[in-house]
């Protein structure tokens, strides 16, 4: 089964980049990507939190933005304890893990910075929002617990599926997977291109709102690599015009 890659975006600390690694590999994840950490890459910090989870970092990813580090991805999840004003599907880790192992293409999950968690931004990215049901009078869980909690839901998952206890698969699991994020930017960046001259975006001060419900709506579907690139052809005809008869 397809382990879900763990996405650092924006970490600040080594040390918590290697205790974020150490918890990956107690549950069998290994592919790690690091979104522009503060320390820069590779840090010394990290290899002794990391206590032998060395196969992590030596094979981790650094990425400028976070677009780019689930470019080839199909399932994003942010993990957030607030919807930050973003409507998604919101599920738990026990959810989450379940549809990593029942949705075919690759799963992607957002860690945010310790100080701040993730920006409004890096949550807009992701099709579902993953929170983590605790104390609501209390919610600090460091970067290594919340990596630990989701690593150990798929862990457990994978565990059940091998005692065959899973669901059976039904007709809609043999569905195209959703298309990659970086072809679903390349729609939503095509269609933003299009409204920019015609004025949608504006007032200024509102631009911001309007991209984020605009991507909102366009993530909501998780239209597969073929109703993305036929989404893609209709805005180019559109924006070809009439053929003259």
């Amino acid at each position: 089964m397809a382990a879900p890659i763990i996405v650092l975006v924006r970490p600040q600390l080594g040390e918590n980049i290697g205790k974020a690694a150490r918890a990956m590999l107690n549950f069998g994840l290994t592919e790690m990507r690091i979104v522009n950490p503060r320390d820069g890459w590779p840090n010394p910090s990290a290899g002794p939190a990391a206590a032998g989870a060395d196969i992590v970092l030596d094979q981790a990813k650094v990425y400028e933005t976070t677009a780019e580090a689930i470019a080839d991805c199909e399932h994003v999840y942010a993990t957030t304890v607030r919807k930050r004003g973003v409507t998604k599907p919101v599920v738990g880790p026990d959810e989450a893990a379940r549809l990593m192992h029942g949705e075919s293409g690759r799963h992607a999950i957002l860690f945010g910075r310790e100080a701040s968690g993730l920006s409004t931004e890096d949550v807009t990215l992701a099709r579902r929002i993953l929170t983590v049901p605790i104390n609501p009078e209390f919610g600090s869980l460091n970067l290594a617990q919340a990596v630990i909690l989701c690593a150990y839901e798929w862990s457990r998952i994978a565990r059940e599926a091998g005692a065959g206890e899973l669901v059976q698969p039904t007709d809609e699991d043999d569905a195209l997977p959703p298309a990659p994020q970086d072809e679903l930017d390349g729609l939503i960046g095509h269609l933003e291109g299009m409204l920019e001259p015609k004025g949608y975006f504006l007032p200024e001060s509102r631009s911001e709102a309007t991209r984020r419900t605009l991507r909102g709506v366009l993530t909501k579907p998780g239209w597969n690599h073929l109703e993305v690139r036929t989404l893609r052809g209709v805005l180019s005809s559109l924006q070809r015009g009439d053929r003259e008869s």
